[in-house]
């Protein structure tokens, strides 16, 4: 099939090299002249594993290109997928003029008879707004299909081809659309039928009522891990417990410094408004954020804790910029939260990832030092605190820790190193969830 994928972000860059490995001719369109030059030099603008691969495979094969032109992009298509971003508002709402505009402008420059795919995460009547928007601008019948993506940053390619479900809302009286989309999904499908069908404001709904569930499991395990610790239980024996229950489950029940990147903080947001504008008080959203947004400063009060409340001076090695391991993305991420909780109590952050550095640089831009080695930022610091629980992290030198810091004092948020016997090694550990600082700093 010959496919138009309007925005190059995370969504439109993987789907659309995505489609491409299935076979589909694609060309991937963004107004950002600087991101399209990048790509059809061979490079991706951010990292995600095996997607560099996939792209210069495609491009080399004559399936993947890139453009700034969309009108000339959508010219002759049978479908056209929008995937640009729809960011928070003040509000909490999803702000959509870029998925207005870009449905207004394939309305415009479609040449035939064309199904247009949301794959844009967006409230609920959106599919019905672009309709009107579309059928008000268009020469030629537009069907408009809602087909919410699913991808986890760090395996995305991988949700891609291999995906749970995948949900596709439209008219249920639109054959057209619906064959289209079947046709276009049938290679993922082959082993068992993965389509959903239902009807577009099901397909828009589902896609924040599943981020929000996910956000709502992290932020019940981290407001019990704060229990745990005052009664002397151990979250990670909670989560074994409760996730060995079938209709529970094992997944996302990780207790740590609250969750970031660009979804679930967003997602959990939006459903929130998105009742409240049709008169439904959401309570159980709000409080998810709330939780989380009290989560995010864990790290800094148990840093606090460990040197008597007063942490002026001092250097505090951080692991871990990104929101999650396998990826560069550090949109609210815990890091950020704690890198700016140290700099307002007159601390110096030495921070190390393997891969986000360079947006932390873009971000903040003072007061912090970055290390490409990880065993660098420890050296001379007062403190190690884990954040983003990356592979490497996971089993380091202890010994060589310990040597390099200037007091033995370990921040796990993650839990990784629970049950390495680090206070037997001398070291005083505080994980979340689980006993406090022990053996207290003396």
């Amino acid at each position: 099939m010959d496919i138009c994928m309007v925005g190059t972000g995370y969504v439109g860059l993987v789907s659309g090299a995505g489609f491409a490995e299935m076979g589909n001719t694609v060309c991937c369109v963004d107004l950002n002249a600087a991101k399209i030059a990048v790509l059809e030099k061979g490079e991706v603008p951010f990292f995600e594993p095996g997607l560099a691969e996939l792209v210069k495979r495609n491009v080399e094969q004559k399936r993947l290109s890139f453009s700034t032109d969309l009108s000339g992009a959508v010219r002759d298509k049978d479908l056209v997928f929008v995937a640009v971003g729809t960011p928070q508002r003040s509000d909490g709402a999803a702000n959509l003029l870029a998925v207005d505009d870009a449905v207004e402008q394939i309305a415009r420059s479609c040449t035939k008879h064309l199904v247009l795919v949301i794959k844009s995460t967006v409230p609920v009547g959106t599919n019905a707004r672009a309709k009107r928007i579309a059928n008000s601008s268009a020469s030629f019948p537009i069907h408009v299909v809602s087909n919410p993506e699913f991808l986890k940053e760090g395996d995305a390619i991988k949700d891609f081809l291999h995906p749970d479900r995948i949900i596709v809302g439209c008219d249920p009286n639109d054959e057209h659309a619906a064959q289209v989309m079947e046709r276009l999904y049938k290679p993922l499908s082959r082993q068992r039928d993965r389509l959903l069908w239902m009807n577009p404001e099901s397909a828009e709904l589902t896609k924040y009522v599943a981020n929000t569930m996910l956000a709502l499991r992290i932020s019940l395990m981290n407001e019990l891990s704060h229990l745990c610790e005052k009664v002397g239980a151990d979250i990670n024996h909670i989560r074994e417990g409760i996730g060995s229950d079938t209709r529970i489950g094992s997944a996302f029940l990780y207790a740590g410094p609250g969750y970031g990147g660009s979804c679930f903080p967003k997602d959990v947001a939006a459903l929130a408004h998105m009742g409240q504008e049709h008169g439904v008080e959401l309570e159980i959203t709000r409080a998810i954020t709330q939780v989380n947004n009290r989560q995010k400063g864990v790290l800094l009060r148990k840093l606090k804790r460990a040197f008597d409340g007063d942490i002026r001076g001092k250097r505090i090695a951080i692991w871990g910029a990104a929101f999650k391991p396998r990826t560069d993305d550090i949109r609210d991420s815990p890091a950020l939260t704690l890198i700016e909780g140290l700099l307002s109590e007159g601390a110096v952050p030495v921070v190390h990832d393997p891969q986000a550095l360079t947006a932390l640089r873009d971000v903040i831009t003072r007061g912090i030092e970055t290390c490409d080695d990880a065993y660098q930022a420890v050296q001379g610091a007062d403190a190690l605190v884990l954040v983003t629980e990356w592979r490497q992290y996971q089993n380091p030198d202890f010994d060589r820790i310990k040597a390099l810091l200037n007091r033995p004092v370990l921040i796990d948020g993650r839990n990784v190193w629970c049950s390495f016997g680090l206070e037997q090694q001398g070291f005083t550990y505080a994980g979340i969830g689980i006993k406090p600082l022990s053996p207290p700093l003396l």
